[in-house]
Protein backbone atom coordinates (compact mmCIF):
# COMPACT_ATOMS: atom_id res chain seq x y z
CA UNK A 1 0.00 0.00 0.00
CA UNK A 2 1.33 3.85 -0.86
CA UNK A 3 -1.13 5.11 1.68
CA UNK A 4 -3.92 7.12 1.67
CA UNK A 5 -4.01 8.55 -1.80
CA UNK A 6 -3.71 4.73 -2.99
CA UNK A 7 -6.43 3.81 -0.49
CA UNK A 8 -8.55 6.40 -2.34
CA UNK A 9 -7.80 5.22 -5.73
CA UNK A 10 -8.39 1.47 -5.26
CA UNK A 11 -11.78 2.19 -4.05
CA UNK A 12 -12.72 4.20 -8.01
CA UNK A 13 -14.72 2.27 -9.80
CA UNK A 14 -12.54 0.82 -12.99
CA UNK A 15 -14.14 3.31 -15.38
CA UNK A 16 -13.26 6.30 -12.99
CA UNK A 17 -9.70 4.85 -13.53
CA UNK A 18 -9.33 4.97 -16.83
CA UNK A 19 -11.49 8.49 -17.51
CA UNK A 20 -10.15 10.35 -20.65
CA UNK A 21 -7.55 11.95 -19.57
CA UNK A 22 -7.60 11.34 -16.29
CA UNK A 23 -9.98 13.81 -14.63
CA UNK A 24 -11.81 14.35 -11.58
CA UNK A 25 -10.07 12.44 -8.10
CA UNK A 26 -7.60 10.54 -9.40
CA UNK A 27 -6.34 13.18 -11.45
CA UNK A 28 -5.43 15.55 -8.01
CA UNK A 29 -4.33 11.97 -6.37
CA UNK A 30 -1.52 11.76 -8.98
CA UNK A 31 -0.42 15.32 -8.50
CA UNK A 32 -0.40 15.30 -4.68
CA UNK A 33 -0.46 11.55 -3.68
CA UNK A 34 2.36 9.25 -2.86
CA UNK A 35 6.25 9.94 -1.92
CA UNK A 36 7.72 11.07 -5.21
CA UNK A 37 5.04 14.09 -5.36
CA UNK A 38 5.67 15.37 -1.70
CA UNK A 39 9.39 15.53 -2.69
CA UNK A 40 8.53 17.51 -5.68
CA UNK A 41 6.06 19.62 -4.17
CA UNK A 42 9.05 20.63 -1.52
CA UNK A 43 11.51 21.54 -4.10
CA UNK A 44 8.58 23.61 -5.74
CA UNK A 45 8.04 25.17 -2.55
CA UNK A 46 11.56 25.90 -1.71
CA UNK A 47 12.16 27.35 -4.83
CA UNK A 48 9.04 29.47 -4.73
CA UNK A 49 9.84 31.00 -1.71
CA UNK A 50 13.44 31.83 -2.90
CA UNK A 51 11.70 33.00 -7.00
CA UNK A 52 9.20 35.65 -4.29
CA UNK A 53 12.20 37.23 -2.31
CA UNK A 54 13.53 38.22 -5.52
CA UNK A 55 10.40 39.15 -7.59
CA UNK A 56 9.57 40.85 -4.13
CA UNK A 57 12.95 42.67 -4.65
CA UNK A 58 12.77 43.57 -7.40
CA UNK A 59 9.17 45.60 -6.61
CA UNK A 60 11.43 47.92 -4.44
CA UNK A 61 14.36 47.97 -6.47
CA UNK A 62 11.98 49.61 -9.58
CA UNK A 63 10.24 51.63 -7.28
CA UNK A 64 6.74 50.19 -7.66
CA UNK A 65 6.81 49.30 -3.57
CA UNK A 66 3.50 51.86 -3.74
CA UNK A 67 2.33 50.38 -7.18
CA UNK A 68 -0.89 49.46 -5.58
CA UNK A 69 -1.47 52.17 -3.10
CA UNK A 70 -3.79 50.50 -1.21
CA UNK A 71 -3.97 46.61 0.19
CA UNK A 72 -5.66 44.34 -0.05
CA UNK A 73 -7.12 46.40 -3.06
CA UNK A 74 -4.73 47.20 -5.69
CA UNK A 75 -6.88 50.99 -6.12
CA UNK A 76 -10.10 51.62 -2.79
CA UNK A 77 -11.77 50.36 -6.34
CA UNK A 78 -9.99 47.53 -8.26
CA UNK A 79 -7.95 44.46 -7.17
CA UNK A 80 -6.38 44.53 -10.05
CA UNK A 81 -3.85 47.19 -11.64
CA UNK A 82 -5.01 49.18 -14.54
CA UNK A 83 -3.27 51.83 -17.17
CA UNK A 84 -3.15 54.58 -15.03
CA UNK A 85 -0.95 53.69 -12.48
CA UNK A 86 1.60 52.49 -15.24
CA UNK A 87 4.68 50.61 -15.10
CA UNK A 88 5.12 50.59 -11.14
CA UNK A 89 1.60 49.45 -10.41
CA UNK A 90 2.26 46.29 -13.02
CA UNK A 91 5.14 45.09 -11.26
CA UNK A 92 3.75 45.49 -8.08
CA UNK A 93 0.06 43.65 -9.07
CA UNK A 94 2.38 41.05 -11.01
CA UNK A 95 4.22 40.10 -7.77
CA UNK A 96 0.62 39.82 -5.72
CA UNK A 97 -0.36 37.77 -8.42
CA UNK A 98 2.80 35.18 -7.96
CA UNK A 99 2.44 35.40 -4.31
CA UNK A 100 -0.91 33.26 -5.59
CA UNK A 101 1.31 30.38 -6.85
CA UNK A 102 2.88 30.67 -4.25
CA UNK A 103 0.09 30.07 -1.97
CA UNK A 104 -0.92 27.20 -4.09
CA UNK A 105 2.07 25.33 -3.94
CA UNK A 106 2.35 25.53 -0.31
CA UNK A 107 -1.44 24.14 -0.11
CA UNK A 108 -0.39 21.63 -2.50
CA UNK A 109 2.36 20.34 -0.36
CA UNK A 110 0.50 20.45 2.64
CA UNK A 111 -2.31 18.22 1.36
CA UNK A 112 0.78 15.84 -0.32
CA UNK A 113 2.00 15.75 3.56
CA UNK A 114 -1.61 14.98 4.92
CA UNK A 115 -2.38 11.83 2.37
CA UNK A 116 1.45 10.69 2.75
CA UNK A 117 2.08 7.70 4.09
CA UNK A 118 5.30 5.57 5.44
CA UNK A 119 4.93 1.83 6.21
CA UNK A 120 1.08 2.53 6.49
CA UNK A 121 1.55 5.30 9.14
CA UNK A 122 1.26 9.19 8.78
CA UNK A 123 4.28 11.54 9.23
CA UNK A 124 3.75 14.12 11.72
CA UNK A 125 7.12 15.81 11.13
CA UNK A 126 5.74 16.65 7.59
CA UNK A 127 2.81 17.66 8.08
CA UNK A 128 3.80 20.34 10.53
CA UNK A 129 6.84 21.51 8.13
CA UNK A 130 4.43 21.80 5.60
CA UNK A 131 1.91 23.45 7.45
CA UNK A 132 4.50 25.87 9.14
CA UNK A 133 4.92 26.70 5.10
CA UNK A 134 1.61 27.42 4.46
CA UNK A 135 0.75 29.38 7.19
CA UNK A 136 3.50 31.12 6.82
CA UNK A 137 2.95 32.58 3.23
CA UNK A 138 -0.42 34.07 3.99
CA UNK A 139 0.93 35.61 7.05
CA UNK A 140 3.57 36.98 4.31
CA UNK A 141 0.86 38.23 2.79
CA UNK A 142 -0.40 40.25 5.66
CA UNK A 143 2.88 41.80 6.41
CA UNK A 144 3.40 42.79 2.60
CA UNK A 145 -0.03 44.30 3.15
CA UNK A 146 1.37 46.57 6.16
CA UNK A 147 4.66 47.48 3.98
CA UNK A 148 1.73 48.84 1.89
CA UNK A 149 -0.48 50.84 4.55
CA UNK A 150 2.57 52.09 6.56
CA UNK A 151 4.12 53.51 3.26
CA UNK A 152 6.73 51.26 2.85
CA UNK A 153 8.52 51.50 6.68
CA UNK A 154 11.89 50.22 6.63
CA UNK A 155 11.60 47.85 9.70
CA UNK A 156 8.36 46.09 8.35
CA UNK A 157 9.91 45.81 4.54
CA UNK A 158 12.96 44.15 6.61
CA UNK A 159 10.34 41.63 8.24
CA UNK A 160 8.58 41.04 5.10
CA UNK A 161 11.87 39.63 3.89
CA UNK A 162 13.40 37.57 7.29
CA UNK A 163 9.94 35.92 7.17
CA UNK A 164 10.65 34.96 3.87
CA UNK A 165 14.04 33.43 4.84
CA UNK A 166 12.60 31.12 7.81
CA UNK A 167 10.28 29.90 5.05
CA UNK A 168 12.85 28.91 2.89
CA UNK A 169 14.95 27.75 6.19
CA UNK A 170 12.04 25.51 6.62
CA UNK A 171 11.03 24.53 3.25
CA UNK A 172 15.20 23.41 3.16
CA UNK A 173 14.16 20.66 6.54
CA UNK A 174 11.22 19.71 4.29
CA UNK A 175 13.05 18.94 1.38
CA UNK A 176 15.84 16.93 3.10
CA UNK A 177 13.43 14.56 5.08
CA UNK A 178 11.27 14.41 1.94
CA UNK A 179 14.28 13.20 0.21
CA UNK A 180 15.92 11.13 3.33
CA UNK A 181 18.92 13.26 3.71
CA UNK A 182 19.75 11.53 6.93
CA UNK A 183 22.03 13.49 9.21
CA UNK A 184 25.48 12.10 10.01
CA UNK A 185 26.73 11.85 13.20
CA UNK A 186 29.74 13.90 14.30
CA UNK A 187 31.88 15.48 17.20
CA UNK A 188 30.21 18.02 19.28
CA UNK A 189 32.84 20.49 18.26
CA UNK A 190 31.55 20.23 14.74
CA UNK A 191 28.12 20.58 15.55
CA UNK A 192 29.02 23.13 17.30
CA UNK A 193 30.42 24.91 14.47
CA UNK A 194 27.83 24.58 12.00
CA UNK A 195 25.13 25.99 14.42
CA UNK A 196 27.62 28.50 14.76
CA UNK A 197 27.49 29.21 11.04
CA UNK A 198 23.51 29.16 11.18
CA UNK A 199 23.40 31.79 13.83
CA UNK A 200 26.19 34.09 12.12
CA UNK A 201 24.35 33.90 8.69
CA UNK A 202 21.08 35.05 10.20
CA UNK A 203 22.54 37.74 11.91
CA UNK A 204 24.62 38.67 8.84
CA UNK A 205 21.20 38.45 6.81
CA UNK A 206 19.45 40.85 9.85
CA UNK A 207 22.46 43.04 9.43
CA UNK A 208 21.68 43.56 5.77
CA UNK A 209 18.26 44.13 6.30
CA UNK A 210 19.23 47.74 8.21
CA UNK A 211 21.76 48.39 5.82
CA UNK A 212 19.27 48.61 3.32
CA UNK A 213 16.91 50.37 5.10
CA UNK A 214 19.72 53.35 5.61
CA UNK A 215 20.12 53.57 1.87
CA UNK A 216 18.53 54.03 -1.00
CA UNK A 217 16.15 51.47 -3.42
CA UNK A 218 13.29 52.38 -1.03
CA UNK A 219 10.75 50.94 -3.40
CA UNK A 220 9.22 54.66 -3.55
CA UNK A 221 10.66 57.93 -3.99
CA UNK A 222 9.00 59.07 -0.97
CA UNK A 223 9.53 56.53 1.08
CA UNK A 224 11.73 57.17 4.49
CA UNK A 225 14.54 56.01 5.68
CA UNK A 226 15.49 54.23 8.95
CA UNK A 227 17.90 56.94 9.77
CA UNK A 228 20.40 54.87 10.68
CA UNK A 229 24.44 55.41 10.08
CA UNK A 230 24.56 53.44 6.64
CA UNK A 231 29.02 53.49 6.59
CA UNK A 232 28.70 52.08 9.88
CA UNK A 233 26.12 49.39 9.20
CA UNK A 234 28.04 47.98 6.25
CA UNK A 235 30.89 47.65 8.56
CA UNK A 236 29.42 45.68 10.82
CA UNK A 237 27.84 43.54 8.25
CA UNK A 238 30.60 43.02 6.69
CA UNK A 239 32.64 41.59 9.74
CA UNK A 240 29.84 39.63 10.62
CA UNK A 241 29.92 37.87 7.08
CA UNK A 242 33.77 37.02 7.45
CA UNK A 243 33.26 35.62 10.80
CA UNK A 244 30.55 33.52 8.86
CA UNK A 245 32.72 32.34 6.27
CA UNK A 246 35.60 31.76 9.03
CA UNK A 247 32.96 29.21 10.66
CA UNK A 248 32.17 27.70 7.61
CA UNK A 249 35.22 27.06 6.55
CA UNK A 250 35.81 25.46 10.08
CA UNK A 251 32.94 23.29 9.37
CA UNK A 252 34.67 22.24 5.84
CA UNK A 253 38.25 21.32 7.54
CA UNK A 254 36.04 19.61 10.29
CA UNK A 255 33.45 17.75 7.87
CA UNK A 256 34.71 17.84 4.32
CA UNK A 257 31.21 17.01 3.16
CA UNK A 258 29.32 18.48 0.61
CA UNK A 259 27.26 20.68 2.40
CA UNK A 260 30.15 22.77 3.78
CA UNK A 261 31.62 22.55 0.18
CA UNK A 262 28.22 24.08 -0.76
CA UNK A 263 27.90 26.91 1.37
CA UNK A 264 31.27 28.02 1.17
CA UNK A 265 30.90 28.50 -3.19
CA UNK A 266 27.60 30.58 -2.05
CA UNK A 267 29.31 32.46 0.26
CA UNK A 268 31.84 33.26 -1.47
CA UNK A 269 29.68 33.96 -4.87
CA UNK A 270 28.01 36.18 -2.68
CA UNK A 271 30.87 38.21 -1.10
CA UNK A 272 31.83 38.88 -4.17
CA UNK A 273 28.42 40.15 -5.73
CA UNK A 274 28.23 42.18 -2.32
CA UNK A 275 31.31 44.06 -2.69
CA UNK A 276 31.07 44.66 -6.59
CA UNK A 277 27.52 46.21 -5.59
CA UNK A 278 28.93 48.37 -3.13
CA UNK A 279 31.83 49.75 -5.43
CA UNK A 280 29.62 50.79 -8.07
CA UNK A 281 27.28 52.46 -6.49
CA UNK A 282 24.64 49.52 -6.13
CA UNK A 283 23.31 48.58 -9.61
CA UNK A 284 19.86 47.39 -9.69
CA UNK A 285 20.89 43.81 -11.47
CA UNK A 286 23.79 43.93 -8.49
CA UNK A 287 21.53 43.96 -5.52
CA UNK A 288 18.86 41.27 -6.73
CA UNK A 289 21.29 39.10 -7.65
CA UNK A 290 22.67 40.01 -3.93
CA UNK A 291 19.20 39.33 -2.87
CA UNK A 292 19.72 35.76 -5.01
CA UNK A 293 22.89 34.72 -3.08
CA UNK A 294 20.98 36.02 0.09
CA UNK A 295 18.30 33.44 0.01
CA UNK A 296 20.85 30.59 -1.16
CA UNK A 297 23.02 31.09 1.67
CA UNK A 298 19.99 30.77 4.03
CA UNK A 299 18.90 27.80 2.38
CA UNK A 300 22.52 26.13 2.84
CA UNK A 301 23.60 27.40 5.98
CA UNK A 302 20.00 25.34 6.79
CA UNK A 303 21.04 22.67 5.10
CA UNK A 304 24.95 22.26 6.10
CA UNK A 305 22.95 22.39 10.07
CA UNK A 306 20.93 19.92 9.73
CA UNK A 307 23.12 17.66 8.33
CA UNK A 308 24.92 16.77 11.27
CA UNK A 309 23.60 15.17 14.54
CA UNK A 310 25.87 14.85 17.98
CA UNK A 311 27.68 11.33 18.02
CA UNK A 312 25.85 9.11 20.45
CA UNK A 313 28.21 8.37 23.69
CA UNK A 314 28.74 5.04 24.06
Amino acid sequence: MEGLSLDVVNQLTPEAKASPGGGGLPTILRIVGGPRALRRWAVVSLIMNIVIVVTGGLVRLTGSGLGCPTWPRCTEDSYVSHPQLGIHGAIEFGNRLLTLVLISAAALTFISALLFRENGRPRSDLRWLAGGLALGIPLQGVIGGITVLTQLNPYVVALHLLLSMVLIALAVWLVRKTWHLAARDASNLSVIATRATFVFMWLAVWLGTLVTGSGPHAGDENARRNGLDGLLLTRLHSGVVYATVAASVICFVLLRSRAAALLLLVEIVQAGIGVAQYQMGLPIWLVALHLLGASLAIATATNLMLSVTRRPAY
